[in-house]
């Protein structure tokens, strides 16, 4: 048992500042007060301590080539199979990628992450993988898995079929990489066996302006209008929307996600976030591919609160992107398999503890900090 005593607690959904102890026992939140303190004292005095990220959309396996194919195309760099990423991955050896994975995670600990939603490439194979190389460190992969027999104009449904069934054995969900790329029957039986077992369809919409595009010509609709019909659980990116695309997506009440820093590096706009939460929408942040960034959701943050300011001439609310990082999550559709961000009594203790540098807790947090600023990291259980 030990108390994290007088720092600033941001408590709650809404990530409220009140000066309270938190007591732990057992890797639980037992109490949250001013009165609070048992076993032993960490007197944290002025700092702030924060739920801890979750990183909402990451392709981890990229991390066996950082860097490669900078100014290439979004196309060049990422579309199945022949993108330098799918390259790479196919000629990679298991143990490189292991130990490449899971210095990424390291990266991502020590940056006060403790969950994220990996796009999964490889089939079964790239989910065992994955689960392999986080086995032993404190961090928690939410995998969403992929197959090859999901590609192609003319897929054999059987074999998709039984492809979904394998994956979602020992995946969280599955994640084909974009309507490009796959028919509307594949959609649909992916949509179909993840919302039958309650787990996560997610895909990516509306990436580049030049995918919107084609899917207005193709098939009439835009993209995202194409996830929302589809139902998938999850849309990510969604940053060239078209007329009421947005609105859809608000009524729709789907997840989304957004990568500012990858849309950026890959030259194909920026996410208009700032329209997404005057309708209701709330968005994890995500740093994407590993090829294009760290996966430091602090550089993500930051990033993130500037870019909207000098785009859009307007500011971002600092408490709502911290929420993308953070408690965000627990308002998904699917919510059974992440554990709740959330700084309360009875939940899991996973939070970070700040050094403090100003008086506002969201700005010192999504401003100034830096890996080395990190007092403390908790994190002991997970839940799935």
């Amino acid at each position: 048992m030990f108390t994290i005593a007088n720092g600033i607690i941001l408590k709650g959904q809404d990530l409220l500042p009140v000066r309270e102890n938190v007591v732990v026992d057992d890797g639980k939140i037992i109490e949250i007060s001013k009165e609070a303190k048992e076993g032993k004292i960490i007197d944290v005095d002025g700092a702030v301590v924060c739920p801890s990220f979750i990183n909402g959309h990451i392709h981890i396996g990229d991390s066996i080539i950082k860097d490669e194919g900078y100014g290439l195309s979004l196309s060049e760099m990422v579309r199945p199979p022949d993108g330098v990423k799918h390259v790479a991955l196919s000629n990679a050896e298991d143990d490189e990628l292991i130990e490449a994975m899971r210095q990424s995670m390291i990266d991502m600990i020590n940056s006060g992450t403790t969950h994220f939603i990996d796009y999964r490439e490889g089939g079964i194979e790239g989910v065992k993988l994955l689960r392999k190389a986080s086995a032993d460190l404190p961090i928690k992969p939410i995998i969403l898995g992929r197959d090859d027999s999901f590609y192609g104009d003319d897929p054999d449904l059987s074999k998709v079929k039984v492809a979904i069934r394998k994956l979602l054995k020992i995946a969280d969900g599955i994640a084909p990489s974009g309507f490009g790329e796959i028919t509307s029957e594949v959609a649909d039986l992916i949509v179909e066996e993840c919302n039958r077992q309650g787990k996560i369809s997610s895909i990516h919409v509306a990436e580049s302006e030049s995918n919107q595009i084609d899917s207005l010509n193709d098939f009439g609709v835009s993209e995202i209008a194409k996830g929302v019909e589809s139902d998938f659980s999850q849309l990510v990116h969604l940053t060239n929307p078209k007329g009421d695309d947005l609105e859809s997506v608000a009524s729709s009440n789907q997840n989304v996600v957004v990568c500012p820093r990858a849309n950026a590096t890959l030259n194909v706009g920026v996410t208009p976030v700032g329209r997404m939460l005057d309708l209701g929408i709330r968005p994890l942040l995500g740093t994407d591919n590993v090829m294009l960034n760290s996966p430091n959701m602090l550089r993500e943050l930051e990033f993130s609160l500037k870019i909207m300011s000098v785009y859009y001439k307007s500011y971002i609310n600092p408490q709502e992107l911290l929420k993308m990082a953070t408690t965000n999550v627990c308002g998904f559709k699917i919510n059974d398999v992440v554990q709740k961000s959330l700084i309360s009594e009875g939940d899991f203790a996973q939070f970070i503890i700040f050094k403090s540098f100003s008086k506002n807790p969201y700005l010192n947090i999504c401003n100034r900090q830096e890996t080395k600023t990190i007092l403390y990291t908790i994190n002991k259980k997970f839940s799935i």
